[in-house]
Order: structure tokens, then C-alpha cells, then sequence
């Protein structure tokens, strides 16, 4: 396996919290680091295929049928767009 240095910068809090858990689990920082973002990778790309699977071949335009039903109503006041 190749290894890549990196520098993290981490607040104090969030490095301690760390240590503290990485202590508990009997293992390094460094190693608790990594797995913790090796989770953290594979939740993400899990996720990113989940919905590419949802998704199959579907194209904006399979949504107006949806979009249509929505309506010509204002929304109600407490449903408004954030003003920006």
C-alpha cells in the first residue's frame, strides 16, 4: 500500500475528542484517523451510488408531470424561499 503525508489542522477540541476516543479504542491517533475517514469515504461514495442507481436513466424532463400537480398558489408564509 502507498502512503501520502498530510498535514491536518484540526481545532483543539475536535483533535482532543479524537485522542480521547482513539485511547479508548486502544489505537493510534493516526490509525483511528484513518479509519474514521476510510468510513467516511465509504459512506459517501455508498450513498453517491445509491441514488445513481435511483436514478437509472431518469432525465429532468421525468420530473414535469410531478412539477405540473404543484399548482399556481403562492406559498404559504411560512413555506417562502429565505430571502438572500
Amino acid at each position: 500500500m502507498n502512503k501520502a503525508a498530510y498535514a491536518l489542522k484540526l481545532p483543539r477540541s475536535l483533535k482532543a475528542a479524537a485522542q480521547r476516543l482513539a485511547r479508548e479504542d486502544g489505537v493510534s491517533l493516526n490509525l483511528w484517523i484513518t479509519v474514521a475517514l476510510a468510513e467516511k469515504v465509504g459512506a459517501v461514495e455508498t450513498t453517491a451510488d445509491f441514488f445513481k442507481m435511483r436514478a437509472g436513466g431518469a432525465k429532468p424532463a421525468d420530473l414535469l408531470p410531478f412539477l405540473d400537480k404543484v399548482g399556481d398558489a403562492p406559498p404559504r408564509p411560512d413555506d417562502e424561499m429565505p430571502d438572500r
